[in-house]
C-alpha cells in the first residue's frame, strides 16, 4: 500500500488560504443515488483503491485517490520522492462512472519534477486526482456515505485521543457495507504535521488505500496511505489532507479544494 526552505514558505501560505468549495444547489446528483461519490472502487491499471474526496476548480470536477495507487514498484516503495508511478494522463477507471477518469494530478510524480528534497514531503505527500469526464458529474455527489460531510477542511492536526471516522471500501469485504464505515482514534500527528497516526477497531485493508478520513467534526482531515503494525497492530498512516491540497495548489497541479458534501455530518458513533 501504497527547495525546502522555500517549499515551507509556500506551503504554509497555501494552507492558511485553503478553501472548502460550497456547491451551488442542485449542482450534485442526490446522495442517495449518485453513482460516483467518496468511497467508490477505482482500478489504475488493474490496481485497486478506494476513492477519497470530490475536488473541483473553475473547470473540472475531480474524485482523488493515493499516488501510490498508480505506482510501478513494490508494496514497500512509498517515498514518492524515488518510487515510480504510471505517467500524469493514465486513465483510471471509476466506479460508477460510464467513462474512465484521467489521472491529471500525482502528487509523486510531482514531486520527482520539481526535485523536491525535505523527507517528510517525500514520505507523506500521497494524492492523485481524476478528473471525471463531464458526462459522469451529473451523477457525482460529495457526501460520504454513511457519515456525511465533509464540513469544512481539518487544518490544525489531531492530538492522541482525538476521534476520526473513515468509509473503506475494499473488494475483499466482499461487498458487505456493513464493515465499510471505520470509527477510531488519533494517536498524534507526525512528521510536522504531514501524517496522522490512526488506530481504528476495524483497520484498514488493501483496497481500502486512498479512503477518507475525516475528524469528529466531519472536517476533511486525511487519506489512507499506509496499514502499519506500529505503534499498534491494526494503526493506519493517514496522509494530512490540507497539506497535500496544498502542495497540489502551489507546485503546478490543479488549483482544485475539495468540496463539501451535501448531507449533514452525523457525529460519531461513540462519545468523544
Amino acid at each position: 500500500m501504497k527547495a525546502r526552505r522555500h517549499a515551507a514558505v509556500t506551503l504554509a501560505a497555501a494552507v492558511c488560504a485553503l478553501l472548502l468549495v460550497v456547491p451551488a444547489a442542485g449542482a450534485w446528483a442526490p446522495a442517495d443515488s449518485a453513482a460516483v461519490h467518496p468511497g467508490v472502487q477505482t482500478f489504475t491499471n488493474g490496481a485497486q483503491c478506494t476513492a477519497n474526496f470530490i475536488y473541483q476548480d473553475a473547470s473540472n470536477v475531480y474524485i482523488g485517490q493515493a499516488a501510490h495507487c498508480s505506482g510501478t514498484g513494490s508494496s514497500t516503495d512509498t517515498n514518492g520522492c524515488t518510487s515510480k508511478s504510471l505517467p500524469d494522463g493514465t486513465q483510471v477507471q471509476v466506479d460508477g462512472a460510464s467513462k474512465p477518469g484521467v489521472m491529471v494530478y500525482n502528487s509523486w510524480n510531482a514531486m520527482q519534477r520539481l526535485g523536491e528534497k525535505d523527507a517528510n514531503t517525500c514520505q507523506y505527500n500521497d494524492l492523485a486526482l481524476i478528473r471525471l469526464d463531464p458526462v459522469d458529474v451529473a451523477k457525482t455527489n460529495p457526501s460520504i456515505p454513511f457519515w456525511g460531510g465533509p464540513t469544512g477542511v481539518n487544518t490544525t492536526g489531531t492530538q492522541a485521543g482525538d476521534e476520526v471516522e473513515s468509509y473503506g471500501n475494499s473488494e475483499l469485504r466482499g461487498g458487505v457495507s456493513a464493515l465499510s464505515p471505520k470509527e477510531g482514534k488519533s494517536l498524534g500527528d507526525d512528521a510536522g504535521g504531514w501524517t496522522h497516526q490512526v488506530y481504528t477497531v476495524t483497520p484498514g485493508i488493501p483496497g481500502d488505500s486512498g479512503s477518507a478520513f475525516i475528524d469528529a467534526s466531519g472536517k476533511a482531515l486525511g487519506i489512507l496511505s499506509t496499514v502499519e503494525l506500529a505503534p499498534l497492530a491494526g494503526s493506519n498512516g493517514v496522509g494530512d489532507v490540507a497539506k497535500e491540497v496544498a502542495y497540489m495548489q502551489s507546485h503546478g497541479g490543479p488549483g482544485a479544494s475539495i468540496v463539501s458534501g451535501t448531507e449533514p455530518f452525523t457525529g460519531p458513533l461513540s462519545p468523544v
